[in-house]
């Protein structure tokens, strides 16, 4: 009995060993993979990211992609911060005429894209200059749903550069004419950079797969029911 578990157990150690070299080789090509497609992406839409707001072409309007104003810690969101500086950059350089705030609004308790709206305005922007998309619950669904929902005409996307060129990416394999404008990136923030290598892969794969927004219907802003 006893020389039969002892078998038993060197043919369990054999096969875990086997496993788990094929283990390791998967997660390393798994992670070029990975890498390649965040390679790739920023090589195919290089030439539709502007830095330079003198550079940058003129165009009816700019999308501006939504994200928390603060850190689930309290702490200022720059990302958030910067966009908006962009925004209003690009109205005032007279790049762009209008700007449609693109962001989350599930429920009524968080809504990027009137956040947004309620700041421009205190950074001295019109809310005449502005539209908004209470239903752009990631990037790729706020890229599509400019397109498909709102009819814009070839059109800006302000966010910083590493996630304009997921935005781009989703843009040109849906055939949509857009470029961008990149906003500040903030200093020593590396954990956003990181995460996105996984972003371009999964959107790559969404693609692919040929899916669409969460939604195209019109855009709704969802709040608390009025109390009667």
């Amino acid at each position: 009995m006893t020389e039969k578990i002892r078998l038993r157990f060197t043919r369990f150690s054999l096969w875990l060993k086997r496993w788990s070299k094929r283990a390791v080789w998967a997660t390393g090509l798994l992670g070029l993979l990975i890498v390649a497609i965040d390679l790739g992406t920023s090589y195919w839409v290089k030439a539709k990211v502007y830095t330079d707001i003198n550079r940058l072409p003129a165009r009816e309007y700019a999308v501006v992609l939504g994200t928390a104003k603060f850190y689930s810690s309290g702490a200022p969101n720059l990302y958030y911060k910067y966009r908006l500086e962009a925004a209003k950059q690009v109205l005032h350089a007279e790049k762009v005429q209008y700007l449609l705030l693109s962001g989350d609004n599930q429920t009524p308790y968080y809504n990027e894209p009137k956040m947004m709206s309620a700041d421009l305005q205190k950074m001295g922007i019109s809310p005449t200059k502005m539209r908004q998309d209470y239903a752009g619950y990631s990037t790729f669904d706020s890229v599509i749903r400019a397109d498909k929902v709102f009819k814009l005409p070839p059109f800006i996307i302000v966010s910083q550069q590493f996630h304009c060129e997921r935005a781009l990416l989703v843009a040109q394999f849906k055939g949509i004419d857009a470029i961008c404008y990149a906003a500040t990136y903030p200093e020593n923030h590396y954990k956003v950079r990181i995460r996105e290598f996984f972003a371009r892969t999964v959107t790559l794969a969404r693609l692919m797969l040929g899916m669409e927004a969460t939604t195209l219907e019109p855009s709704r802003i969802v709040e608390l029911p009025k109390k009667v």
